[in-house]
């Protein structure tokens, strides 16, 4: 509020300066000028009438000015929002489409300041606090690097993979040729050495290499990545499809790597790979230990402090990636495997068996049982809209109770599926998606279906789901029959063991003696 009933009161009632009012206000002397002056104009004079507030003062001194009839379009926030996500779009291209069609309309700088104000208003975003030593991001870089290839003698691009732990941000950047499978498992088992340890939790894309299969509820990975996350005891739980909100750690160091590890890499001409993972490592190590612009210390000093101490150990061997495959064994009892035949006992002609191929071991399996697995913010929860308050007090044991709503089968198949996972937020997704079914066909469905999963042993998402829509949970579950007993004279029942049993083994001897 504006400090005119004081200026006024020590300028007309004490008589003092313009100087010493402004000093007394601790406003400037020009602005006691423009006080007094429209205050003249206005016809205002000490003292002041009761009736007058100091709202009433501010207005008669300061209209407020008459809008002008020229109003300017106001862009469409909606589809400028949609426009955005695709590839290659920017505010800058969709201000220029809006200025042609509008050309009195807003310039650059105020379209951007609307629509930033528009964003703001937006759903609010979940703030994550992420565990030391919990979850690690894994990615590709949008950008690549150019690479000499010695065996063609052609400059390839190679592609960059970017990892970064959720609690400390330390961050771990390479070069491979390729996006493959075996590059991408590859770059784990680096990425582990020199983080020095393992997280609980791997958070990659639905990329090919990782994700056969992407499902909201049971994502299926491929199974090279499960054995490599076997072998490290770790759990892979990849992110929603299209919500790169779910790892916004890693995004956000992709952005990192790519302004400060390649651009400045970006002249430089390399001749192997090797030569360009040793400067990628260099200008990696620089960003690490760059000190934070709004938190003490750097990278590397906060994930010797936390992630560091927190992660599990590695193996005594790094894992050797292993190709895995499914093949039928020929009628000459023999494997073709990269023009090369290998033998499997006869027995297995025309049977279905399990691969596995390394650089130098070959094995075969049958009827191997799959294994069902598949910087710092405080937050109060007063401030976290109610969807993120669920999500976060979501638990094993929440989950069980809300199934036991719907009825015992259903709740054994959510204890089911929490039970077989190596983590348990690996089923939370699984048992979620069991418990929307209950809304699409009903509790009375859902509940039938899940007695009809665990009798065929197969309690999971997509099996309930499966007989949803094949509309089994309708038809009668078939009684489980007790073994048929043939009548037979040697077979005894339960009654021989009790009274007369030495008579019936009597009896038994002389049809014996009998028949020889």
């Amino acid at each position: 509020m504006r400090k005119i009933r004081e200026v006024l009161r020590l300028k007309h009632h004490q008589g003092l300066s313009n100087r010493a009012v402004a000093a007394a206000c601790c406003i400037g002397a020009a602005t006691v000028h423009e006080y007094l002056g429209r205050a003249a104009a206005a016809g205002i004079s000490w003292p002041l009438p009761e009736s007058l507030g100091d709202a009433e003062i501010e207005a008669l001194l300061f209209p407020v000015a008459p809008r002008s009839q020229h109003t300017r379009a106001l862009p469409d926030f909606d589809h400028i929002a949609r426009e955005l996500r695709r590839k290659g779009v920017t505010l800058f291209l969709l201000w220029e489409e809006y200025h042609r069609v509008h050309p009195q309309g807003y310039g650059y700088s105020r379209f951007c300041e609307l629509y930033r104000e528009y964003a703001g208003r937006l759903e609010p975003r979940l703030r994550q606090t992420h565990r030391a030593g919990e979850k690690l991001f894994v990615d590709y870089a949008g950008h690549t690097i150019a690479v000499l290839d010695r065996v063609t003698g052609e400059t390839r691009q190679a592609q960059v993979f970017v990892a970064t732990l959720g609690a400390s941000d330390y961050t771990y950047a390479e070069a491979t040729w390729t996006q493959s499978l075996q590059d991408w498992i590859g770059s784990h088992v680096r990425a582990f050495e020199f983080f020095g340890g393992v997280p609980e939790i791997v958070v990659p894309d639905n990329l090919k290499a990782g994700v056969t299969s992407p499902c909201y509820y049971e994502p299926d990975l491929n199974p090279s990545y499960r054995e490599m996350a076997d072998y490290y005891n770790v759990a892979v739980i990849p992110t929603r499809v299209a919500k790169p909100r779910d790892k916004a750690k890693v995004e956000n160091h992709v952005l990192q790597v790519e302004r400060r590890v390649l651009a400045p890499l970006r002249d430089r001409a390399f001749l192997s790979l090797e030569e360009c993972n040793r400067a990628i490592a260099e200008r990696g190590r620089e960003l690490n230990e760059r000190p934070f612009q709004q938190l003490a210390g750097s990278r590397r000093q906060l994930f010797e402090a936390t992630d560091l101490p927190a992660l599990r150990p590695l193996p005594l061997e790094p894992y050797c990636f292993a190709f895995l495959k499914t093949a039928r064994v020929s009628v000459d009892y023999h494997l073709a495997i990269d023009h090369c035949f290998y033998s499997v006992p006869y027995t297995l002609v025309r049977e279905e068996v399990q691969m596995r191929l390394t650089e130098h071991t070959v094995e075969v399996f049958h009827r191997r049982q799959r294994c069902k697995q598949p910087n710092r913010h405080v937050t109060l929860a007063v401030h976290m809209p109610t969807a993120h308050k669920e999500y976060l007090e979501w638990t094993p044991q929440r989950l069980v109770q809300w199934a036991r709503k719907t009825g015992h089968a259903t709740a054994g198949v959510v204890e089911t599926i929490m039970g077989s996972r190596t983590h348990p937020q690996q089923g939370f997704r699984s048992c979620l998606g069991i418990m929307r079914l209950g809304k699409v066909h009903g509790d009375d469905r859902l509940e039938a279906a899940c007695a009809r999963a665990l009798q065929i042993g197969s309690p999971s998402y997509k099996s309930v789901q499966s007989i949803l829509q094949s509309k089994l949970d309708q038809q009668a579950l078939a009684p489980r029959l007790p073994l048929a007993c043939p009548d037979h004279s040697n077979i005894r029942g339960a009654g021989y063991y009790q009274t007369g049993s030495h008579e019936n083994a009597n009896l038994n001897k002389e049809k014996h003696h009998h028949s020889c």
